[in-house]
């Protein structure tokens, strides 16, 4: 059975005493919280700050992204060896905004995912199609083709890849897909990963929902066996509602 899985996106928010504040706070709501699994995902510049202060407790550190050289020229970049220097375990990988706004593409996140996966870091692939490609009902075909193109000339093992559906048109606009619109995509992905590797390993990846997700809809989203967790953005800044998320069985 998949353990749910949430992870704190943070993207460009807090500083190191809000970093530290939070953890503060968050980590005495997760008490007695054994059945899921939590990861933060701080700005590179609070990693150091979250790798001391996340010490002894369950939740995991990730970062939101990676060069996919280990070491040189390359000014403003961070490698994976990087990242396992400051304690990471996790990192998202071809995050929406890093696609639309920064203009990454699928070559640069294949070589991506390929130096997280030889530095045994467990990336966290983000796929999902934009508002016009779901309303001229591509959206599969968008999804289908960024898998094969992420993925290309990978080969994975059981635990080594997780999948974040985030549809575009749903981030950070407090729009939300349908969770049966989310369930039948999860349900493709899972489809896809199997013809391209093996059913065994398409049922072991963990495939959560990005896509303004909040305390008041989690419990809707993860009644649907297909979703293994969520990737959350600004409802995880405050330790209050971020805890509710990971106690979603409570609400």
């Amino acid at each position: 059975m998949r353990k749910a899985l949430f992870i704190a996106n943070w993207k460009m928010n807090k500083k190191i005493a809000e970093a530290r504040k939070f953890c503060e706070e968050f980590l005495p709501l997760l008490d007695n919280v054994t059945d899921v699994e939590t990861v933060i995902c701080p700005p590179f510049t609070c990693l150091h700050v979250l790798s001391a202060a996340l010490q002894g407790s369950p939740v995991k550190l990730g970062a939101q992204d990676l060069f996919w050289e280990d070491k040189g020229a390359y000014t403003g970049e961070i490698s994976a060896s990087m990242l396992l220097d400051a304690a990471c375990e996790f990192v998202i990988v071809g995050h929406s905004e890093r696609r639309q706004i920064v203009g990454e593409n699928d070559t640069v996140i294949n070589r991506k995912l390929k130096a997280a996966l030889d530095a045994s870091l467990l990336p966290v692939l983000c796929i999902g199609e934009t508002l016009q490609e779901r309303e001229n009902s591509m959206a599969m075909e968008v999804v289908k083709e960024q898998l094969h193109r992420d993925l290309r000339d990978i080969e994975l093992s059981e635990g080594q890849l997780l999948i974040a559906y985030e549809p575009v048109w749903a981030i950070g606009t407090g729009v939300n897909a349908s969770s049966d619109d989310v369930r039948k995509m999860i349900a493709f992905v899972r489809e896809c990963l199997a013809k391209m590797f093996s059913q065994s390993l398409a049922d072991s990846v963990r495939i959560l929902y990005g896509g303004s997700v909040n305390e008041e809809n989690i419990k809707m989203f993860l009644s649907k066996e297909e979703i293994d967790g969520a990737l959350v953005g600004g409802a995880s800044l405050q330790a209050e509602s971020f805890a509710k998320i990971v106690r979603y069985k409570e609400i």
